[in-house]
């Protein structure tokens, strides 16, 4: 029995997106023709691949079964792809890229003009939002993450930069309520974090050398946004874990403190995470490329 290549990269797509109207999104094809190829595909090999309700589509035993060798053609058409793209003059296509929205602020107002203008083929979609997409249902060549990552056999990552925090309070809260001497004194002040338990308490560790200081703390606001938190520091709000790299420029204005400087929370690993079963695209790796370039500097 002689299949359609297409018919099983596009069972595969229909799998990793979840649904009809998404791998139609995603191979640019009509949803009506998604659903008959599929429909076609089925009658041809005599078995259901998928069963359809009104809210999921859920892998019959044989659909798994499938799903393996769809993926295999699917993961060599992205490779024949990507190889085609690498022998071309200049990187081009669209780069879809997600990160944290701080992150963007901070170092894309800078990099992202002069990638535009020395690769002028690449045009740019960036997801800015707090969540973690999916970079291979959603379509995404790149994604940066914080801290540690999901296992995940699909993914591969590479470092970036390497994220130090501290504390920070402005010089009129610092008058107000006085400095703390040690980390035990920080329960008795107003403190602003990324997040806490629905208890209100925040899972907090501080390092001065080999001396580890970890206990929960009653964080008055948090908020997903590390520039964020040092600005209600610098307003008086408290005293604020965020980086190093986002409170410097508040410091150098005298507008923030550092509180408690000789601690400090274990450094954050920024990564690169891009789909791990294909060659990288030649519009990845520029980008990466300009990443690393710009940390190492």
């Amino acid at each position: 029995m002689e299949l359609d290549p297409g018919d099983l990269l596009l069972f595969a797509r229909i799998v990793e997106t979840g649904s009809f109207s998404q791998a139609a999104l995603r191979t640019g094809l009509p949803k009506s023709t998604v659903s008959r190829r599929l429909s076609l595909l089925e009658a041809r090999l005599g078995e259901r691949l998928l069963q359809r309700t009104t809210r999921r589509l859920v892998l019959t035993e044989f659909g798994t079964s499938l799903l393996d060798h769809a993926r295999k053609v699917a993961e060599e058409t992205e490779a024949a792809g990507a190889l085609a793209q690498h022998r071309q003059g200049a990187p081009n296509g669209l780069l879809k890229v997600s990160m944290p929205a701080d992150f963007a602020n901070e170092v894309m107002g800078t990099l992202l003009p002069a990638f535009m203008a020395r690769y002028p083929g690449i045009s740019l979609q960036f997801d800015l939002s707090p969540r973690r997409v999916d970079l291979v249902a959603e379509g995404f060549d790149l994604a940066v993450r914080m801290g540690t990552l999901p296992d995940d056999a699909t993914l591969a990552a590479r470092p970036v930069v390497l994220s130090t925090w501290s504390l920070y309070a402005s010089p009129s809260y610092t008058v107000l309520r006085g400095l703390p001497s040690h980390p035990d004194e920080l329960f008795r002040h107003d403190l602003l974090g990324l997040s806490r338990a629905a208890s209100g308490l925040a899972q907090w560790t501080l390092l001065r050398g080999k001396t580890r200081w970890e206990r929960e703390v009653p964080v008055r606001m948090t908020g997903n946004s590390p520039e964020l938190l040092a600005r209600l520091a610098a307003a008086g709000a408290g005293i604020a874990s965020c980086t190093d790299r986002y409170a410097a420029p508040l410091v150098a204005a005298g507008a923030l403190v550092k509180v408690l400087p000789e601690w400090a929370f274990p450094a954050v690993t920024g990564y690169a995470v891009f789909p791990g079963r294909r060659l990288m695209p030649a519009k990845t790796r520029a980008f990466l490329d300009m990443l690393e370039a710009h940390y190492q500097k």
